[in-house]
């Protein structure tokens, strides 16, 4: 375990209720938390409810959904409509001074006898009344009902309780005799990572396990600043005043995480953003002075000008811990200046990074992708998509990566020979699990017939998530995929195939006539079962998928027996059609859509397919759904910008 991983300084919490004295403790420091707190009527804080709680300015998965592909979408966000304090200052009803006031009657207003006392009276021993209308009447409360409600003159002994003998001592319960990496473990499940819309509360449950003991506190301090997440600048500034005051929580930080951050609800123009101050290249550089542990870093497109070279510079020269970078959607003048800036810079060797996404970063020139690749000799994840990568570039990098994940998709200056060459000879790509070659078919064709039959037969068997969209493909290929369906879980089809093509994948060919050889028949007996989940036809245009042929009896893909396939990715062109059609609920499918993307469904039935899939698996790295199109670059849930891109998007 990081020894870094507990704070040195972790204080006994206070134990004043005061809710003024909680405000000035600087261990409360839980970033949007004060901001959202949601309270009843009563005051009481009401817990959140993370299966429906969709994110700020995002889109997400609905995790609990019976159905796959569905997802919420918010995009203005309540932070805007609440106040900057969200905890109140007053002093408690139990604190305040009890005043006395004598009222006469009205019709009788210099009587001194029928008169009453407010909210006591102090006469004879006599210890008050209070003034309750029931059913138009007066009634008293007794005494008892006085003295909870501190309305009495005379206080009462408070009377000794007994302590239970079997009850622990402060600190020897048996939940804080756990060592520091199980309770951390634990305490992580209380954790939610994606940002609330304002209305549900964020981390009430961590709130009051931090105010428990002083190994609870110091446990759950680690779980609060261990994974940042930025929704906006205000929560920025809060946590970057709580890091220089309290210098030890940034030894805490592993990962800064501004996916989710939309500053547009908050100001409407790019001058007002810049009077704040909140967010700037300078307040970002001593953000990341003050986490010098820090191992992921998630920006995207919302902060590409804060970005500048001296913070670059701290991200690959400074942070000898740092394993991710995301640099999502950056695309802006000021990004690629700032890049070019530091490529005269004193290179090391190699970089500490092993996951690296410049997913649509599509401004920056080669030189960039040749003097970093080079350096990466510990890569596993690398997500170029729709970059300027070259050849040379993508040939440098080290034979010690093991890399897993890999998206090529749009990169225009690659040619089909070098990208077949890497990936049927290079060390660092015999374990790939994700690969993604796609293609926009009506600007660019990286792969033609040829170059798939090149490319198919020296694909790795551990593939599980595979993308040749855009590819010319024909009949041919099919008997080249179909070992390829014994293990991948998602595939996305090039163009030009049939319908009874495509079938082929899920069902063994059939024997039409007495004459078929005997390899035939040997084929039947020892078939395999596909393993597929995916399939992306959404290359195939409203007018060249051929929908009668997808749903006539003869056809199995959206038959019952074409299980476990639950996903078929259609042009969005379609999705008003099938919507419209009996057919699709009839065979148990149905559509829905996000953004520019429709997925035909199929309805799951508990009782007759008994629990669904959840989707979840070990290289999505947090996603539970199928198709996503951007590599993460940390395990986390799905949402902010990256689930717009990952889910929202087209190729």
């Amino acid at each position: 375990m990081d020894q870094t991983t507990i704070s040195p300084v972790v204080g006994h919490p206070s134990q004043q209720h005061s809710t003024a004295k909680l405000k000035q403790s600087p261990t409360l420091a839980t970033l949007d938390l004060p901001d959202n707190m949601d309270m009843d009527h009563r005051g009481n804080t009401t817990p959140p409810e993370k299966s429906s709680r969709p994110s700020f300015s995002s889109v997400r998965e609905v995790d609990l959904s019976d159905m796959a592909q569905t997802f919420t979408s918010t995009k203005v966000s309540s932070y805007s409509r609440l106040a900057e304090e969200a905890i109140d200052d007053q002093p408690s009803p139990q604190e305040m001074a009890t005043q006395t006031q004598f009222v006469p009657p009205v019709t009788q207003p210099n009587s001194k006898l029928h008169g009453c006392w407010f909210p006591a009276v102090a006469a004879d021993g006599f210890q008050g009344w209070k003034q309750i209308g029931v059913r138009g009447r007066q009634a008293s409360k007794s005494y008892g009902d006085l003295q909870a409600l501190k309305m009495v003159w005379s206080t009462p002994v408070t009377p000794v309780k007994k302590k239970d003998p079997e009850r622990p001592a402060p600190g020897h319960s048996s939940i804080e005799k756990l060592p520091t990496e199980i309770l951390s473990h634990i305490i992580d499940h209380l954790v939610l990572d994606v940002p609330p819309n304002g209305i549900s509360a964020r981390n009430v449950d961590l709130m009051c396990v931090l105010l428990t003991s002083r190994t609870l506190h110091s446990a759950t301090l680690n779980a609060l600043y261990k994974n940042i997440t930025i929704p906006h600048s205000r929560i920025f500034r809060k946590f970057l005043s709580h890091l220089a005051q309290n210098k030890e929580l940034g030894t805490i930080v592993r990962r800064l995480d501004f996916s989710h951050f939309n500053p547009t609800p908050l100001f409407f123009t790019a001058s007002e953003r810049a009077t704040t101050r909140n967010l700037t290249p300078e307040t970002l550089m001593q953000c990341l002075e003050l986490t010098p542990f820090l191992r992921e870093f998630l920006a995207q497109e919302y902060i590409e000008d804060e970005i500048d070279g001296n913070v670059l510079r701290k991200l690959f020269f400074g942070l000898g811990r740092l394993q991710g970078v995301d640099f999502c959607g950056c695309s802006s003048a000021s990004f690629r200046k700032a890049f070019e800036s530091i490529l005269l810079s004193d290179w090391p060797e190699t970089l500490t990074i092993s996951r690296l996404s410049l997913h649509k970063c599509i401004t920056l020139p080669a030189s960039v992708f040749e003097t970093l690749l080079p350096r990466l000799g510990n890569l596993t994840h690398l997500d170029l998509s729709g970059t300027r990568v070259t050849n040379e570039a993508l040939q440098s990098i080290p034979h010690s990566a093991k890399i897993t994940h890999l998206n090529l998709s749009k990169c225009k200056l690659l040619t089909a020979d070098v990208v077949i060459d890497f990936l049927g000879n290079h060390p660092a790509v015999r374990e790939l699990v994700f690969l993604s070659l796609g293609a926009d078919a009506r600007s660019h064709q990286l792969l033609d017939e040829d170059d798939l039959d090149r490319l198919i037969p020296v694909l790795p068997q551990t593939l599980r998530s595979l993308s040749l969209k855009g590819s010319k493909m024909t009949a041919s290929h099919i008997d080249l995929l179909r070992p390829l369906t014994k293990h991948l879980e998602e595939l996305a089809l090039g163009r030009r195939l049939k319908i009874p093509d495509i079938d082929r994948l899920f069902v063994p060919d059939e024997k039409h006539d007495d004459d078929a050889n005997e390899a035939l028949l040997d084929g039947q007996l020892g078939w395999v079962p596909h393993t597929l989940r995916y399939v992306d036809l959404s290359d195939y245009t409203a007018g060249e998928l051929d929908l009668i042929t997808l749903f006539e009896r003869n056809t199995s893909i959206m038959k019952r027996y074409s299980a476990p396939l639950e996903v078929i990715e259609v042009t969005d062109e379609l999705y008003a059609r099938l919507a419209k059609s009996p057919v699709v609920r009839k065979l148990g499918w149905t559509v829905t859509e996000n953004g520019s993307r429709a997925w035909l469904v199929r309805v799951h039935d508990p009782e007759s397919d008994g629990p669904r899939d959840s989707g979840l698996r070990s290289w999505k790295m947090g996603a539970a759904f199928w198709g996503m199109r951007k590599i993460p670059v940390a395990a986390a849930e799905v949402g902010g910008m990256y689930g717009s891109y990952m889910f929202q998007r087209k190729l």
